[in-house]
């Protein structure tokens, strides 16, 4: 898959940040297009996050959704059973991490990983001082979710 540069990813983040109208449509873009990331990302697998978190962790989504989309054009849909694998997977690797540091934990996701950028906006999204939008509660499960979605898009080893 064509690495998705951080140029990318910044002037998507600033076009969906900066325009309700837009957030608006490419959250329709995505339930039409994703409708399995779609219907995960809605699921009460996230009821532990507070309401500004599921609303940010919808926006990372959406970055990431069209970042890809424009690096590369069409994504193929995403399957649940593909989503759920990957999402074991990664939670397999984190449990193994033994640092207690948040960033430290996220390291092993970095190596042999083809989409380094997308990974270190994601990091960079969730560290302490984004802490209104994100409690250390919801932190790395949120992390974990953002990494399996964009393995599902990305990655075509369980696919």
């Amino acid at each position: 898959m064509k690495f998705i540069s951080e140029e990318i990813i910044d002037r998507i983040a600033e076009e969906i940040g900066g325009s309700e109208e837009a957030f608006k449509e490419i959250t329709v873009e995505l339930s039409m297009e994703q409708p399995n990331i779609a219907a995960y990302i809605f699921s009460d697998n996230f009821d532990l996050f507070t309401d500004a978190e599921k609303q940010y962790f919808l926006f990372l989504v959406l970055v990431i959704f069209k970042s890809i989309k424009i690096g590369v054009g069409e994504i193929p849909r995403a399957s649940a059973d593909v989503l759920g694998k990957f999402e074991e997977k990664n939670w397999q690797l984190i449990n193994e991490v033994t640092s207690k540091q948040f960033r430290d934990r996220l390291t092993v996701f970095f190596e042999n990983s083809s989409q380094e950028d997308l990974l270190a906006f994601i990091e960079d999204s969730l560290l302490e001082e984004e802490e209104d939008l994100v409690t250390k509660v919801g932190r790395e499960p949120m992390f974990i979710a953002l990494k399996s979605i964009i393995d599902s898009w990305c990655d075509v080893s369980l696919a």
